[in-house]
């Protein structure tokens, strides 16, 4: 075969193109078997090919692999006032409260979920938000079908460079008694037992998944206690201190022993400890 016939433009092409591909699988026969016969010249290309293929010469995923990957788009919507009430959300709705303010989270344009309250930034590309959701609280056999309600939500950690949204299991929490203070990925706040039966003090770390303090305040009675049950917790950044403040009682403090983050968020790798 003339090689006129099979000349491209070599230093045009890209590892990757799909001429790029078809460049070399005719370079290799010229250069190796161009003096063949041609009637094993179709049958001998399609083998070719098949064996680069085999080897991982492939456009499409090389085209794949190289393609620039599209930024997420990451954003909290405008807030709206939606009817609210202790009826809707026994747990968390105080009993003078009718409307609770709410933000639609927005990834790439479409709303993935609802937050109430305010963010907070826990690096230059996550936050911590508040979740609110739409609750079914019609009855069975309720003649008017669904009958949604709001209830304040857990909380969600938000990542502004992959646009996942990941919820937050915060030990003990309890929507009706605890009122969360955040102070870089660390959050404080009087927790509930499973037994509904002590109150604690709790600060739990979001890069560790786990509470770095867990004192017990009092003991708590679900059907007859203050509200609040605590006020807000106060931080102090050096020494690195949080107080608490449970209602008719003295306050409390409680040093925590901070250190570099530690928060691994998505694409980053964690570092292994060294073996003693």
């Amino acid at each position: 075969m003339p090689k006129s016939h099979l000349k491209r433009d070599e230093t045009a092409l890209k590892v990757g193109h799909p001429d790029f591909f078809l460049t070399t699988i005719d370079s290799l026969w010229t250069s190796k078997w161009g003096s063949i016969g041609a009637h094993m010249l179709l049958s001998g290309k399609i083998a070719l090919s098949l064996a680069l293929l085999a080897g991982g010469l492939s456009p499409l995923a090389a085209n794949a692999a190289t393609a620039p990957k599209k930024p997420h788009v990451v954003v909290l919507g405008a807030a709206k006032q939606v009817p609210y009430s202790k009826a809707g959300d026994p747990a968390g709705a105080g009993a003078d409260e009718t409307v609770l303010k709410t933000r639609p989270l927005v990834v790439d344009g479409k709303v993935t979920e609802w937050t109430t309250g305010d963010a907070h930034d826990v690096t230059d590309r996550s936050f911590v938000v508040r979740r609110a959701l739409r609750v079914n609280d019609a009855l069975p056999g309720d003649a008017k079908g669904a009958h949604w309600v709001w209830q304040r939500g857990p909380w969600l950690m938000v990542d502004r460079v992959t646009g996942h949204v990941t919820p937050l299991k915060l030990p003990d929490y309890d929507p009706g008694a605890s009122q969360v203070a955040w102070f870089r990925d660390y959050a404080a706040y009087c927790g509930v037992t499973s037994t509904g039966k002590s109150l604690y003090a709790v600060v739990w770390q979001i890069g560790v998944r786990r509470r770095v303090v867990a004192k017990r305040l009092s003991d708590f009675d679900a059907e007859a206690h203050r509200s609040p049950v605590c006020e807000m917790p106060e931080w102090q950044r050096e020494p690195m201190r949080v107080t608490f403040h449970p209602a008719g009682r003295d306050a409390v403090g409680f040093d925590v022993v901070g250190g570099s983050a530690v928060l691994v968020e998505d694409g980053e790798e964690a570092e292994t400890p060294a073996k003693p």
